[in-house]
């Protein structure tokens, strides 16, 4: 890796984005970034589960048609997109936090700990990144050029992918717990604060995987009971 100041993240590139996700981590690599990590999170909003954290690094030779912000991507496209991802990255990171761990720590230190455990997973297998694209946030015990990215899953490709694996991985892991807790419908809103999810907690409080930290599960759950 190139020996650059790790005093402030990059700023490329500029304003003039053409919005081609492919070309946008293009303009990293022209300014001497070759291997290129995308990280993001899927789970730092929900009531309930981990919160889980990908990084991706693409071959720069290869388009995977289809790579967005998960977020609008159909379930099913999302799962194909997810094996394409696995057969054509160079590596793949993930980092997962639990529920208990969330609130020990709080969801945004929760956040960066599952990133920097994907970048962890990554380097532990491959090259080590030149540079880590990252959605919006920094991670402080990172020691590789970092460069985050408002909306940065509908920016970069690299992005993309890593929000594309953290959420079919946290789906997955979602679907296990409501084989475990059939009752809040896990499998219908992935933990997130729906109405049908807030009248499940109203009704049969929070369960071990419910984040206590939450003010709004306590809210419906007063006094604490477990199931």
């Amino acid at each position: 890796m190139r020996n650059r100041s790790l005093s402030r993240p990059e700023k490329f590139p500029s304003g003039n984005f053409s919005g081609d996700l492919y070309e946008y981590d293009g303009s990293i690599r022209k300014n001497g970034f070759s291997i290129i990590a995308g990280i993001d999170e899927a789970g730092r909003g929900p009531m309930a589960g981990p919160v889980v954290a990908a990084a991706v690094i693409l071959p720069d030779n290869i388009r995977i048609e289809g790579i967005r912000d998960s977020k609008k991507i159909p379930e099913k496209e999302r799962e194909e997109l997810f094996w394409a991802i696995l057969l054509n990255a160079l590596d793949i990171g993930i980092g997962i936090i639990d529920s208990v761990e969330i609130d020990r720590i709080n969801i945004l230190r929760a956040t960066r700990q599952a990133m920097h455990n994907a970048v962890m997973d990554l380097t532990n297998n491959s090259s080590k990144p030149d540079i880590i694209l990252i959605d919006a946030l920094t991670i402080p015990s990172i020691k590789i050029k970092q460069m985050p990215i408002i909306k940065g899953d509908a920016k970069s490709a690299s992005i993309a992918a890593a929000s594309i694996i953290a959420k079919v991985v946290r789906d997955g892991i979602m679907l296990k717990y409501h084989s475990i807790y059939p009752q809040y419908g896990f499998d219908k809103h992935k933990g997130y604060a729906t109405k049908a999810h807030l009248d499940k907690i109203e009704k049969y409080g929070p369960c071990p995987i419910h984040r206590k930290s939450f003010q709004k599960v306590m809210d419906l759950a007063l006094p604490f009971k477990e199931v």
